[in-house]
């Protein structure tokens, strides 16, 4: 499949955007949101909305952006982008009329959560601690973002689910049609939004953990894209005789082309990559995309007091090997239908 920059910065974008939806909004619903002033939290992990407002507010800010731009980049790949509207209703039977219900339904919580980290600590600065009213604000304002941030976590996975079946569930093209994809998205949303939260002050108490979540995320990544480019690798050409179903008939091979010039099928599906420029750009990704943020996290766990300046060196070689990853992704897939073809 050719690989276009739009799609691809939509599913790197977007995906890091839902993965840091995702931790902030199980964050919100799993730990204690607010609590009385000058009160010392536990150790661990906090992830609240009150520990620091206006860092949280930019975590939420800059994912909020991500998926915007990703979700405007796949507007982008379609050719009437003012008719996308109608996919909406084709949700029963369609991954993509799925997806994007699932991204609108997502921009509600996050939206509130939004309102919220602005609203909740203006309103409360001028509530004295012990007084009842100040315990009632606590008590709402915990129920409240947890239930929120339970279903930012749950709009996110959801939404790069359907994403990642979209690719899934496409028969004739195999590199897509493969078990390792689905998860494969799954878990780099979640590394991506782990490379983008500990840039923000916010997650100074909480830096080592993701520091080591980010560690056995890059590995496990590692292994799964090794075994899933291992799994394409071994797939058989598709022939015509396979393409026609006819094969049992004996050998197939079109006498003519179908065409005297290119057409938009060969245009889009005919994309071919050398196998030996493949395995050079896979190493690149697998290096950039996770053994460096790996090396990196490493580093800031030796020395916190680089880990500002690591989460930034990070992200960058980490957002960089994740559009390499997401390019070979699309250019190794091959439709079946260019079997029609002599290439």
């Amino acid at each position: 499949m050719r690989p276009t920059f739009s799609i691809i910065a939509f599913t790197v974008l977007s995906g890091i955007g839902y993965g840091a939806w995702f931790l902030l909004g199980l964050g919100l619903a799993i730990g204690q949101v607010c609590g009385p002033r000058g009160a010392s939290y536990p150790s661990g992990i906090s992830m609240r909305l009150c520990h620091a407002p206006l860092w949280s507010l930019g975590a939420l800010v800059l994912a909020f952006l991500l998926v915007g731009v990703g979700l405007l980049c796949s507007l982008g790949h379609l050719g009437k982008p003012q008719r996308a509207w109608r996919a909406l209703s084709q949700w029963r039977s369609s991954w993509l009329s799925r997806e994007g219900v699932a991204a609108l339904a997502t921009f509600v919580p996050a939206t509130l959560l939004l309102a919220a980290a602005i609203v909740v600590p203006i309103m409360m600065a001028g509530v004295p601690a012990p007084s009842a009213q100040f315990s009632s604000w606590v008590f709402y304002a915990e129920l409240s973002e947890r239930a929120l941030g339970l279903l930012l976590a749950a709009g996110s996975l959801l939404t790069v689910f359907c994403t990642a079946n979209i690719y899934a569930s496409l028969k004739p093209v195999r590199a897509w049609h493969d078990r390792h994809v689905v998860p494969a998205y799954l878990l780099l949303a979640l590394y991506g939004g782990g490379l983008l939260l500990p840039m923000f002050p916010m997650w100074a108490r909480d830096r080592q953990v993701v520091l080591v979540g980010t560690i056995a995320l890059s590995l496990s990544l590692v292994w799964l894209k090794q075994r899933y480019w291992r799994s394409i690798d071994a797939q058989a050409g598709v022939g015509a005789g396979r393409a026609t179903g006819l094969d049992a008939l004996g050998s197939v091979r079109s006498f003519e082309q179908p065409n005297t010039e290119e057409n938009y099928l060969t245009h889009e599906m005919g994309f071919v990559l050398a196998r030996r420029h493949a395995h050079k750009l896979r190493r690149i990704a697998l290096g950039a995309a996770f053994v460096v943020p790996a090396l990196l996290a490493a580093l800031a766990l030796a020395s916190p007091p680089a880990a500002p300046l690591v989460a930034w060196l990070g992200l960058a070689s980490g957002l960089a090997g994740l559009f390499v990853e997401r390019w070979l992704f699309f250019a190794e897939a091959r439709h079946a239908v260019i079997a029609y073809y002599v290439r």
